[in-house]
């Protein structure tokens, strides 16, 4: 089987989903059958050909990238424009069985537009479903809405790594939707070694620093609350408005870390913190919980599902106070955070990247080939 992979994110561009698709074809490698074209982006001019390994090879077409975690519209144009006369020069040397779509767009846009030569699969990740993202509201007005339909009609698969996303996307299409989670790598991700509790009990957040990741709301949470100090892992719009509104808390911002670190900075923490307004499937979530942490977190996206015996839940989103009644918990029973931590790593061990690849091998590629695949 050869596939088409399109994705405008990839490590270091990109967040969550520049992760999964590491991680996935990571699995995917594995299968010696299958043979991948992965057509994404690089921070700096120029395109550059790369082997993943014998079987998965990356094409990254360049642009000149400003932040590696935001995309402005003109960059966005650029990739676009770029991708599509390299895509159309791949897909007259190659055949491919089908053409999977990172997005329901821009990367669903490609498929749509090649699907007279390979059947597509669009995965639904989150912003790329009308109705998610607040700031893509004109947007989806004008034109987005009418595309996502469009798009959709004519995919032989449509995934979602949540149920939640899965129920917003019947809002502008009534289809069938196949709910994929993420997966996490536990190898990657290992469990700390909880010690002795000691006060202040330290927060970490992982996610990008956006308005829709709700970090104001946990900023003025702790001044609500004292015995926690904070860790923001990441670099975003919001992260200067953050620094301000911080003064006087014990905030420490670490910008940017490699994600080959980032285990590394979860073992610092006592807690992992999501406050995000909205969410698909976390990554961030999944990858604190297979580093043994307790997670407290609003109940957006997929987190339902992640939170059994492990943590606690927000019950109202953008409301400091319900952070606020969150975050007591803990101080009222500090013992509760080695077991749930461990909680967490044991839920982690049960969602792992084998499972989601065989699951796209079952319910999204078969319906371009009928030719299986197995793994080495």
């Amino acid at each position: 089987m050869r596939i088409l992979m399109i994705n405008y994110e990839y490590p270091p561009v990109g967040g969550g989903t520049a992760n999964a698709n590491y991680y996935f074809i990571k699995e995917l490698a594995k299968y010696p059958e299958v043979i991948v074209d992965l057509v994404t982006v690089k921070p700096k001019p120029g395109i550059l050909i790369e082997d993943f390994s014998s079987n998965i090879h990356l094409h990254k077409i360049g642009i000149r990238k400003k932040d590696l975690h935001h995309w402005t519209g003109p960059e966005m144009l650029e990739w676009c424009l770029r991708a599509y006369f390299y895509m159309k020069s791949l897909l007259k040397k190659n055949s491919y069985d089908i053409c999977h779509c990172w997005n329901g767009w821009p990367p669903g846009f490609f498929g749509y537009l090649y699907r007279k030569k390979a059947p597509y699969v669009v995965a639904l990740r989150g912003n790329d479903v009308p109705g998610y993202e607040k700031r893509f509201r004109f947007l989806e007005k004008v034109i987005l809405k009418d595309l996502s339909r469009t798009i959709w009609k004519h995919a032989s698969v449509i995934t979602a790594n949540s149920e939640e996303l899965a129920n917003l996307a019947q809002n502008t299409l009534r289809c069938k939707i196949a709910v994929i989670p993420n997966g996490i790598d536990t190898d990657e991700f290992y469990p700390k070694k909880y010690q002795e509790i000691r006060m202040p009990l330290t927060l970490i957040s992982t996610n990008r620093l956006g308005q829709r990741k709700g970090h104001i709301y946990l900023i003025q949470a702790l001044r609500k609350v004292a015995g926690y100090r904070l860790i923001l892992v990441g670099q975003g719009s919001e992260m200067e408005t953050l620094k301000r509104e911080s003064r006087g808390l014990d905030v420490e911002f670490r910008g940017y870390v490699e994600h080959a670190d980032l285990n590394r900075e979860l073992h610092r923490a006592d807690i992992y913190i999501s406050t995000s307004l909205v969410e698909g499937m976390s990554n961030a979530t999944l990858e604190a919980m297979a580093a043994g942490l307790p997670i407290i977190s609003t109940n957006v996206g997929g987190i339902g599902r992640m939170i059994d015996g492990n943590g606690v839940v927000i019950q109202k989103i953008a409301d400091a106070d319900a952070i606020a009644e969150a975050l007591d918990d803990y101080l009222k029973n500090p013992l509760l955070i080695p077991q749930h931590g461990k909680r967490s790593r044991r839920l982690a061990e049960e969602m792992s990247w084998k499972s989601v690849v065989e699951r796209y091998r079952r319910e999204a590629y078969k319906a371009g080939s009928e030719r299986l695949f197995s793994p080495a």
